[in-house]
């Protein structure tokens, strides 16, 4: 059936399709939610262990060994990662990507619960959870209030603004950043202690015993039935003050005589600050599926609504990855925008007529607004991976429009009427519209099929673009003839060829003259692109260019948040006077803003984070990359201290991993390898998670003597942890009030933690009800162990964070495969690939899969149309001379061989193609009538290569935005683009004479066999 003949003679059902196709589109755009990148679902599993107080090396032995064990036997685990630091253990467990999450986190739980029994009784049970990209805080806010104290502020953001801004849709967690946390303290007086014979264990756990509403029973009284409870807290100080304690003798003490109570605030481990002032921050996390800035437009009521019933708070962004998002969303759509009016106006310019102008450029809107529909019903979002395949593809959507409306002004100039020119002209380029269309969509389908965490983000990018395309062939078909059949005037003038038509013709006739010198040539131009290859630099995602980065400080284990507060604030100076910074975020001992959702440990007083907010883009002449650089040049003066600079995000380092069974050959073979990669030119900071080793205060049991004296060593550990830090969370006495529960901490006084006698002589409770002085029982000596363990696939590893400092990852990879502590590890050390080192390799393996399978989807299609396997060769022979002018671009910008590149060769391969398609399908279509061939190629050129030269500048046009950067962050987009032009370029002048030359060259070989087959035969 002819649809642009129905169409033409029935206009109103076509029109009415696209106005209801138009309206759902708007409708489904406005539904779809704004993010920055989709929200992928990865089978990743963390399980999360918490032993209060033990040491890593304890819990490498008792609890990580176990659980790993346990979960590599699942089926479809790819990875164990561990991470042990103090009191906790973290495992990440990385499936095949085939495994669907539920199923991932249930098997982990199942193989959790088989080693429970096996795992130390007073463990909590461990956490079981999903590694989600949503689970960073993407906005970090700061309050201060001149009436308010630091611990009621504290207390302001943990139970007001945590509980206004939970109620907010898509919002998945608040964290307080800084302040204190109120608490009632004992402080036990050691030498009151030691005459009554009293231990801090004995009191905590007589406290807890006491201070303990509870239920249960039944009475019945006066004819009804009452539930019996038993209170028991107190409510005040004062009333906790005049508690009495039972002595192991029978005596009672009241517990204001052997300890000083008071209200106070629990051990500062966190701090915050603005630009150098105290404040009290906290961070959001948005939940999986929550749009970015739809989340912050809802958080800013609730704390405008907040910030109206206080007049007195001040509440200041200090980091705000919504902003970007936004930002990212109102540029691409401004590049959409400009990249349809670029493409309009090169319209305008081949036909000088308004209303031939005006069909083409109808088919932009018409082909976008249906492809909402499919995005909506599809889940997707508006994010950076669908905005951008979108200002891709949409110089591509007016190409079908160009074609027809091209090939019916031609037939016009016959002196056609213009609905006869709309039907015959329709008609005529029928095929070759469909076939461009499907060879585009045979190109980008196989991208949403790509296999590894790349291809779960183009899954979005291949499906658009070919739902895209897909809705500009039913524009091409129904729409842009009929509306050319009635809106088009009959043209009286005959159109003369122009001066560049005739010297093409002159040139494409020498080439058909001289096949076999202009096929060599085609050759060596071929060889000569590969020849570029090498001189590319490689690369996997490039830097981006946002105004947030991120300053992270590690001082060595063993250092006070006063320490690390010091350095932060010596850091602070510094950058200060760095240009094009315009906010600096302080968070010392917490803050996981920017942090990376999938690497484990925790935070520390060791640690700090600077938040730096960037002057916009537009205002400063340098990209982030330069002012990090800058800035590390600055840090390096830092004494004894880790300073990595950046987001850590895609292409900004490169990550590798050495693991063994051996400790010690592995911490050799770690010591050289780091000393080894500060040997490469041009990077940043290089770090590892090479243990540094910290101070510890070891307690060793004399058994003999223990077992003799009644004194086990859970009593010693029970003892020496209440005294210096107080119980267990769980094992804390509370103090009722009517909002919150204020925990009662039992210690010894902050001095007594600096005296190793005063430990040696704490009281240990015996068996027989007595005590002893813990030196009687115990060596206690100064000595180290690691601070924390780093495990891959249930053997100890060293993880390596090199800063590219700008510098593309490949180059930086190969590198650090030639240092000489690589090549010659230790014997049982080995070298694995991780982060985005590993990822490049997979995404170049991925797209040349999908390259591959784009190319034999567009030899299929093209048999199918034509009935032919020998000319879709011809169409083929394209796609060789357009990735030349891509490398040559890419060259000249200096952009890096990686992803957005990739993404450009393939859009290459089917704009390459359906020039081909063009001119081929002219010439079978002419030699059918009786021409002969040289004729039919000759007029293929002169009759299609002002449609093919249109189309090809209105998608440069339309790309132009992208390749200049206008408007947006041009990091990733460019490449893509630019690689696209340059392609372009060579691939649109070598097919309109290379192409006609490969038909011949086919042809020939067909004849032949035709003349074999007959010879055969007789």
């Amino acid at each position: 059936m002819n649809f642009s003949a129905w169409s033409i003679k029935n206009p109103i059902p076509a029109i009415m399709l696209f106005v209801l196709l138009s309206l759902a589109g708007l409708m489904s755009f406005h539904k779809m939610k704004v993010q920055d990148f989709p929200d992928i679902e990865l089978p990743m599993v963390t399980v999360t262990a918490v032993l209060d107080g033990a040491a890593p090396a304890q819990l490498e032995t008792e609890v990580a060994r176990k659980l790993e064990n346990s979960v590599s036997a699942l089926q479809g685990v790819k990875h164990v990662y561990s991470n042990i630091t103090d009191g906790v253990v973290s495992l990440n467990v990385e499936f095949e990507l085939e495994k669907p999450i539920s199923d991932a986190v249930d098997d982990v739980r199942d193989a959790v619960s088989n080693v429970r029994g096996e795992l130390p009784a007073d463990m909590k049970d461990p956490v079981i959870g999903k590694v989600e990209f949503s689970g960073v805080p993407f906005l970090v806010y700061t309050v201060a209030d001149k009436q308010l104290d630091e611990e009621q502020l504290s207390w302001f953001v943990d139970n007001k603004i945590t509980r206004a801004v939970r109620s907010v849709p898509g919002v998945g967690k608040v964290a307080r950043v800084g302040g204190v946390t109120r608490e009632v303290r004992i402080e036990l007086d050691p030498e009151r202690m030691t005459s009554l014979g009293v231990s801090s264990s004995d009191v905590s756990r007589q406290l807890a015993r006491t201070q303990k509403d509870g239920s249960g029973g039944r009475a019945d009284l006066g004819g009804s039935e009452q539930a019996l409870r038993t209170i028991a807290t107190v409510q005040t100080v004062a009333e906790l003050a005049k508690m009495e304690i039972s002595l192991s003798d029978g005596r009672r003490v009241r517990l204001d005589q052997i300890a000083t109570i008071e209200d106070t605030v629990a051990e500062r481990r966190s701090i915050a600050q603005l630009d150098g002032k105290p404040v009290v921050g906290f961070e959001i996390t948005r939940s999986r599926g929550a749009s970015e800035t739809a989340v912050k437009a809802e958080v800013m009521k609730a704390l405008a609504k907040l910030k109206a019933e206080h007049p007195a708070l001040e509440i200041t962004s200090a980091y705000d990855m919504a902003e970007p998002v936004q930002e990212g969303f109102d540029g691409s759509m401004g590049l959409l925008y400009e990249g349809a009016l670029l493409a309009v106006i090169v319209v305008w310019f081949f036909l000088r007529d308004w209303r031939a102008t005006l069909v083409s450029a109808a088919a932009l809107p018409l082909s976008v607004l249906p492809t909402f529909i499919g995005m909506y019903l599809m889940g997707f979002t508006l994010n950076t991976v669908t905005l951008l395949s979108l200002a891709l593809v949409v110089g591509i959507l007016v190409d079908d429009a160009i074609v027809e409306i091209e090939n019916i002004v031609r037939h016009l100039r016959m002196g056609k009427t213009p609905y006869q020119a709309a039907m015959e002209a329709a008609d005529e380029i029928g095929l070759a519209v469909v076939a461009t269309t499907f060879a585009l969509v045979a190109v980008f389908l196989p991208t949403a099929f790509m296999g590894g965490i790349p291809g779960k983000f183009f899954i979005s990018f291949g499906w658009t673009a070919a739902l895209a395309v897909m809705a500009s062939l039913v524009v091409a078909r129904l729409l842009t003839p009929m509306m050319a059949a009635y809106l088009l005037k009959p043209i009286v003038h005959q159109e003369t060829e122009g001066r560049v038509m005739k010297a093409y013709l002159r040139l494409a006739e020498w080439c058909l003259n001289h096949r076999k010198l202009t096929a060599l040539f085609s050759i060596l131009f071929f060889i000569g692109s590969l020849a570029l290859v090498p001189l590319l630099p490689k690369g996997f995602v490039p830097a981006d260019d946002r105004s947030q980065t991120l300053v992270k400080i590690e001082l060595p284990p063993g250092a006070t948040l006063k320490d690390t507060f010091a350095v932060a604030e010596q850091a602070r100076h510094i950058l200060e006077k760095q240009k094009y910074i315009t906010r600096i975020y302080t968070a010392v001992g917490d803050g996981k803003a920017g942090a990376d959702p999938f690497a484990g440990g925790s935070s520390g007083v060791n640690k700090a984070n600077l938040t730096l907010t960037l002057a916009a883009r537009e205002e400063r002449p340098v990209k982030k990359t330069v002012i990090e650089k800058s800035i590390r040049d600055a840090l390096a003066v830092l004494p004894g201290a880790r300073v990595t600079v950046g987001l850590g995000q895609s292409g900004e380092k490169l990550q590798m991993i050495i693991k063994s069974d051996d400790p010690e050959a592995l911490a050799l073979a770690a010591a050289n390898a780091e000393k080894d990669l500060r040997t490469l030119p041009g990077i940043g900071a290089v770090t590892s998670s090479a243990s540094l080793v910290r101070p510890e205060l070891i307690i060793r049991p004399d058994m003999a003597k223990a077992a003799d004296m009644g004194v086990t060593s859970l009593a010693i550990a029970d003892t020496v942890r209440v005294a210096t830090v107080g119980d267990f969370d769980t094992a804390l006495a509370k103090l009722n009030l009517p909002e919150r529960q204020v925990p009662v901490v039992v210690r010894l006084p902050d001095s007594f933690r600096s005296d190793l006698e005063q430990i040696k002589r704490l009281r240990v409770p015996a068996s027989n009800g007595g005590e002893v002085m813990l030196g009687q029982v115990a060596d206690v000596e100064i000595s180290s162990g690691p601070s924390l363990i780093s495990r891959y696939d249930r053997a100890r590893n060293v993880i390596f964070d090199v800063e590219l400092n700008g510098r593309p990852l490949g180059d930086v990879s190969a590198e650090v495969a030639q240092l000489p502590a690589f090549k010659n590890l230790p014997a049982g050390v080995t070298r694995a690939e991780f982060g985005d080192a590993e990822e490049m390799g997979k995404l170049f393996a991925s797209f040349g899969l999908a390259m591959l399978t784009g190319v034999l989807c567009i030899y299929m299609v093209l048999v199918l149309l034509f009935r032919d396997f020998m000319q879709p060769v011809t169409i083929l022979a394209a796609l060789p001379l357009s990735i030349g002018g891509a490398f040559v671009a890419l060259l000249v910008a200096n952009s890096a061989f990686a992803m957005p590149s990739l993404i450009g060769l393939i859009m290459l391969m089917g704009i390459a193609t359906k020039n081909s398609i063009l001119l081929v399908e002219y010439a079978i279509v002419a030699r059918r009538e009786g021409m002969s061939r040289f004729e039919a190629l000759m007029d293929a050129g002169r009759k299609r290569a002002r449609p093919i030269v249109m189309t090809t500048i209105a998608m440069g046009a339309g790309m132009l935005p992208i390749a200049i950067g206008w408007g947006v962050d041009a990091s990733f987009r460019a490449p893509m683009a630019i690689a696209v032009i340059g392609g372009l370029i060579t691939s649109t002048f070598l097919s309109l004479l290379v192409v006609p030359v490969v038909f011949t060259f086919v042809d020939d070989f067909v004849q032949w066999l035709g003349r074999r087959r007959k010879k055969a035969a007789a």
